[in-house]
């Protein structure tokens, strides 16, 4: 198989990192280990010359990367579980349950929503590729909620064309951290990924998406929040970014915040959440569209999951 050359320009935010963590920012589904190896074979190049791991790195540093593309995955039916909330010919809408990653990736080649899609209906549009087929939107791994999957091509340039011109009605539930003085509010905002660690999302990247999210306070308790939200836009983490960026993360987000507040606030105060917080309490519960059969507006909305509700009544007995 070819191999593959990548070629990279360190920035002003990555001055000062180690080459392998650089290239492991870049590279996600690399393992440390695997990019050590890539350097010690010689296929790391750090301005024309051969580097080591520990490399601090310099704005301006020219790195090249060669590397053989992975295998081509294809995603294989398995028996698992669904939470179906509407089918027909055209689509499958879904309540997916938190835990549960939507397509197969590195690290989780199997035990997907994709994999049990497959076994149930054996049919998904081949649009997508092969380990993505039916998939116009996905949910984050630990988000639950309404997600729509297309079974036919049709429906998934129909679908597809409504989430590109932002007409798809999105609402989403969340507790988060803090008391907020404001009724509602709105967070606009480039969304882009993180200079130093590629997992991540920033709102204030070197490049970025328009992100436009609304929020609105359903209830507030004594250092938290239920919030309801609407998006304009679908960026990737777009809510967990950009309520962190008002200082109100979601509770229990391990990547923007929400995690610290277990360790500090909810483990001193509150030590009876614990057992209920395994996740960020994000939930996607409204979802709005143009059916793409009979062009009428559907809309389907699925109650937040038990453990979104355990907190809840937890927050309720306190307050």
């Amino acid at each position: 198989m070819e191999s593959k050359k990548k070629i990279y320009i360190v920035s002003p935010p990555e001055q000062g990192i180690r080459l392998d963590i650089f290239l492991k920012n870049h590279n996600p589904q690399l393992t440390r280990s695997h990019l050590k190896k890539l350097i010690d074979q010689k296929k790391v190049k750090l301005n024309n010359k051969n580097p080591k791991a520990g490399a601090k790195l310099k704005v301006g540093d020219y790195i090249e990367l060669l590397m053989h593309p992975p295998e081509p995955m294809t995603a294989l039916p398995e028996p698992i579980p669904l939470n179906i909330v509407f089918e027909d010919e055209a689509v499958i809408v879904i309540n997916k349950p938190p835990g549960l990653v939507v397509h197969p990736a590195a690290g989780n080649y199997s035990g997907t929503l994709v994999n049990g899609l497959l076994y149930h209906c054996q049919s998904l549009s081949g649009l997508g590729d092969s380990i993505r087929p039916g998939i116009v939107h996905r949910l984050d791994k630990n988000t639950s909620g309404v997600m729509v999957v297309a079974k036919t091509d049709y429906a998934h340039k129909q679908l597809s064309a409504q989430f590109k011109e932002h007409t798809i009605k999105r609402v989403y539930l969340a507790i988060t951290v803090g008391v907020i003085n404001e009724k509602r509010g709105t967070v606009s905002s480039l969304i882009g990924r993180h200079p130093k660690d590629r997992k991540k999302m920033s709102s204030r990247p070197l490049r970025g998406k328009l992100a436009v999210t609304h929020w609105e306070v359903m209830k507030q308790y004594r250092s938290f929040a239920l919030l309801k939200i609407s998006l304009e836009t679908g960026r990737t983490h777009q809510i967990r970014v950009h309520l962190a960026s008002i200082h109100h993360p979601v509770l229990g987000d391990p990547d923007y915040g929400g995690r610290k507040t277990l360790a500090s606030l909810v483990k001193k105060e509150y030590p009876q959440l614990l057992p209920f917080i395994k996740r960020q309490l994000l939930h996607a519960t409204t979802l709005g569209f143009i059916h793409p059969l009979t062009k009428k507006y559907v809309e389907f909305n699925v109650p937040p999951s038990e453990d979104f509700q355990s907190v809840i009544e937890k927050l309720e007995n306190m307050s």
